[in-house]
């Protein structure tokens, strides 16, 4: 039987050309990571110059959430009909626009809806990236790099939010928008020039010269060529949303929807809000970038080591725990602390075990899915699950607004974590099938 070229990525080892492509991937969710939280950068500068309430600023930070929801799903099929890397390219266009607008904006209305446009093109880009990290990893390292490209989320906005905050040293909120949109054309020669097309979306759709353009990357990569493209029936299909409701896959699809949902409403709650907390407690809006910096610190930590346990341990298990010290560590932040030290720790840790139960979610979703579904279910199932993003910060600030007190309000958050925690031991163990 003639071999597959996603069998062929599957059995042998993974050379530096396909390391390259899962840093690449790694880049570009960093990307996805400063795009998204430049809003929370700003947000001291924009309350302030504006003199908006925390009701109006949390719908604000969470405009691009909603948007990240719609591109997840409907980008996300894109990129399942016409490919990996034309859609990264097209999502990294929409998030050029969409920040360079942001930084001319001169009313809530209208920075809300250039902050739904920069959210489209980033939701797209992480169900590409995730899938993109899966189809060019070996079966022994795919949790691994799944894991590390979700890790990527926090470097980039360790190394946004310390630019940010030099910064808003010398000029206003708008300039974190323009940074973000420089940054992001930087990366358009990279991905055109590093990062090739999906070999299995090549399989899959078979456009013009598939089998030279499969084995040419294939060539690069260092791996054998292919004779011919498998008979139809052989070849991996991507049958849609409907195939994820199907008998076999629909308890698997909701619960992960869930999980993926109500944890994601707890981490976005301490991304999006510790730098307005921060100043509501005195300090500068520049060292509220700090702690928001050190709180991403700790979930880049926690996503890099959650992915590296993950080769060795059962990743369900990893992110159950993960979850539960989610909970812990956020009310914890929410008991309030008195010294600018104490509040990069408090957010270190929250950030830590937050983020890395988000990185075992998206290992979860590479290996709980079998191969032909894996795109359509990661853009479902993140696009579903950014609902709860865009919820979080909004349902913070209308208990803010209630004047409920910021451990209430940590309390009521954190207990999205729980709730993905049990979603996670109802979905029991992954079927013999998935990811092969």
């Amino acid at each position: 039987m003639t071999a597959r070229a996603a069998e062929i990525l599957d059995r042998e080892p993974m050379g530096v050309p396909q390391i390259v492509i899962v840093a690449m991937c790694v880049l570009l969710t960093a990307l996805d990571g400063f795009d998204v939280l430049s809003i929370s950068f700003a947000s001291p500068g924009i309350a302030a110059e504006w003199g908006i309430s925390r009701a109006a600023l949390g719908v604000v930070l969470s405009m691009e959430l909603i948007g990240m929801a719609i591109g997840s799903i409907t980008l996300g099929q894109l990129a399942d009909r016409f490919g990996r890397r034309p859609t990264i390219l097209i999502c990294l266009c929409i998030m050029v626009v969409g920040m360079f607008l942001a930084s001319t904006a001169g009313s809530v209305g209208i920075l809300s809806g250039y902050r739904l446009l920069t959210g489209l093109g980033i939701g797209g880009m992480l169900a590409s990236t995730n899938a993109m990290a899966a189809e060019y990893s070996n079966t022994k390292y795919r949790s691994l790099s799944v894991s590390l490209t979700a890790a990527g989320y926090p470097m980039g906005a360790i190394i946004g939010g310390a630019i940010s905050s030099h910064l808003l040293t010398q000029f206003d909120w708008r300039s974190v928008f323009v940074f973000g949109a420089i940054f992001t054309a930087a990366m358009l020669p990279l991905v055109w020039f590093l990062l090739p097309e999906s070999v299995s979306s090549l399989s899959a759709r078979r456009p013009d010269n598939a089998l030279e353009r499969i084995n040419s990357i294939l060539k690069r990569l260092g791996h054998s060529a292919i004779s011919a493209l498998p008979e139809k029936s052989a070849i991996e299909t991507k049958p849609g949303l409907p195939q994820l409701f199907t008998k076999n896959l629909a308890r698997t699809t909701t619960l992960l929807i869930v999980a993926f949902f109500a944890h994601i409403m707890t981490f976005y709650f301490i991304l999006k809000w510790i730098p307005k907390l921060v100043v509501d407690m005195g300090f500068a809006g520049s060292e509220a970038g700090g702690v928001l910096v050190w709180a991403n610190v700790g979930g880049a930590i926690g996503g890099v080591l959650l992915g590296i346990l993950a080769s060795k341990f059962n990743v369900r298990w990893l992110t159950i725990g993960t979850l539960a010290f989610s909970f812990v560590t956020v009310v914890a932040f929410g008991t309030g602390q008195d010294t600018l030290s104490k509040l990069s720790l408090a957010s270190a840790f929250a950030g830590f075990f937050t983020n890395a139960g988000v990185t075992g979610l998206y290992a979860i979703i590479a290996a709980w899915f079998p191969a032909d579904v894996r795109a359509g279910a990661t853009g479902l199932v993140i696009g579903a699950g950014r609902g709860g993003a865009a919820l979080g910060p909004i349902i913070a600030g209308y208990l803010f607004e209630t004047g409920q007190t910021l451990l209430t309000v940590a309390i009521l958050m954190a207990l999205g974590s729980v709730l993905s925690l049990i979603a996670l031991l109802l979905l029991g163990r992954k079927s013999e099938t998935a990811a092969r």
